[in-house]
């Protein structure tokens, strides 16, 4: 009966249009009331849901992304990448793309990541002749690799969730499938841009000096570097690998570019504040509905269910992609994990699957729904950027939620996409 209790509560909240994070929280409360196991165990499960040394990261990235932002940087980066790829029809959108990926080694965001992308790259793809829709699918899907590339907030959340895989562990294990999703994203664009004669207009434009690009985006080019190198240089955690981004990042743009102002600065924290109070609201309260499934034995049995089904791992793990697609589509991805994980690390757990490589499955999955309408996080933003309705970019997204679902199947056939660099590293 409480098990029914938490689910059916938790779905009749969220058909009714209760905020995610209210609804599993007052689910939580009501399962914890009717099994009496006591409501002052609500309050202190919320605090321990969100008093875990990784999160204070999650600030951190958030504002990190907004310096690197407004300091001019994705501009920078725009001009760099277009210097790689040449000027030739679908050009543009690839670079899209590639300051995606240059961005996702910097925030940890996917909607931070399509907000500054959509800003640096609408007008200019306008410009060039690709349809505004066509361009807010591509930043949308693009951006969605921020969560799979490190530093990823995503993965933070996992690893907080599933202590047997460490933020070290998952950042290296993002790397190689984040950019194998970047690099599957520019197959079907070139092969729209082609075929419908979007970008024709960019073979007429000058291509930008190398050398001076290179100078001009290689502040941005470092951030990656200085993260990413410092955590394996054991000078800082990734927490405070988050703190060392954020105190770059204004190097750069008070010093070096000299494009922000103490304005930007109030704006900017004002800006990471409210989003990562929405994040941490919605780990405080899903911890209630956490541990309220936990010590009723809900997960357990549940999963249990599934596995007693007879299915082999790969029946399995087929069905709960297929799961995960229909939730992703209608719920953000730190909410899946919340949510889900409770329930998937039993399974795993019964099949033996590495949890780092489990993670970073779940993120390319989330990564997928990111984009995924009718919810689709990433693509709001690109939407509201680009002044187009959602329903507009059905027709371009198909192609690259395809792309990046092959980069899914890939990592199943070979797990060592993900493993083999964290063994690399020592993690």
């Amino acid at each position: 009966m409480t098990a029914a209790v938490l689910f059916l509560g938790f779905l009749v909240l969220f058909v009714l249009g209760t905020p995610v994070a209210v609804a599993l929280g007052l689910a939580g409360c009501l399962a914890i009331w009717i099994a009496d196991l006591g409501l002052l165990s609500v309050p202190t499960n919320a605090y321990t849901g969100i008093a875990k040394y990784p999160l204070l990261a999650v600030p951190m990235f958030v504002l990190v992304g907004a310096i690197f932002d407004r300091s001019g940087v994705a501009l920078r980066l725009v001009n760099f990448a277009t210097v790689l790829v040449g000027r030739r029809p679908g050009a543009l959108a690839a670079v899209t793309v590639m300051v995606s990926m240059f961005l996702g080694g910097i925030s940890g965001s996917g909607p931070a990541n399509a907000a500054a992308v959509g800003g640096a790259m609408i007008g200019a793809l306008s410009r060039a002749g690709y349809p505004r829709a066509f361009s807010a699918s591509v930043i949308g899907a693009a951006a969605a690799t921020d969560i799979l590339i490190p530093p990823s907030i995503a993965l933070i959340i996992y690893s907080v969730l599933v202590p047997q895989a460490s933020v070290p562990a998952l950042f290296a294990a993002g790397m190689i499938p984040g950019i194998l999703a970047g690099l599957a994203l520019m197959g079907p664009i070139f092969w729209m841009s082609k075929t419908h004669g979007f970008g024709l207009a960019e073979k007429d434009l000058p291509r930008p000096p190398f050398w001076a690009s290179l100078r001009e985006a290689m502040w941005g080019l470092m951030a990656p570097v200085l993260i990413l190198g410092g955590m394996r240089a054991g000078w800082f955690t990734p927490t405070e690998a988050a703190v060392m981004a954020v105190v770059y990042g204004l190097f750069v743009g008070f010093v070096i570019y000299r494009t922000l102002t103490l304005r930007d600065l109030y704006e900017m924290f004002v800006e990471a504040a409210e989003i990562s109070g929405v994040i941490l609201v919605v780990v405080a309260l899903a911890s209630i509905f956490g541990w309220a499934g936990s010590t009723l034995g809900v997960f357990d049995r549940a999963a249990s269910a599934i596995v007693a089904t007879g299915g082999s791992e790969y029946v399995i793990l087929a069905m709960l992609i297929v799961m995960l697609i229909v939730i992703g589509m209608f719920l953000d991805g730190v909410s899946t994990f919340l949510i889900l994980l409770p329930l998937l690390m039993p399974i795993a757990a019964k099949f033996g699957w590495d949890p780092v490589w489990f993670g970073v499955l779940l993120t390319l999955k989330i990564a997928i729904g990111q984009f995924t309408p009718p919810m689709a996080v990433n693509l709001m933003v690109s939407c509201r950027i680009a002044g187009v309705p959602m329903e507009a970019t059905l027709r371009w997204v198909g192609p690259l939620i395809a792309a990046m679902f092959a980069v899914l199947v890939l990592l199943i056939a070979v797990p060592e996409l993900a493993l083999w660099l964290p063994r690399v590293l020592g993690y």
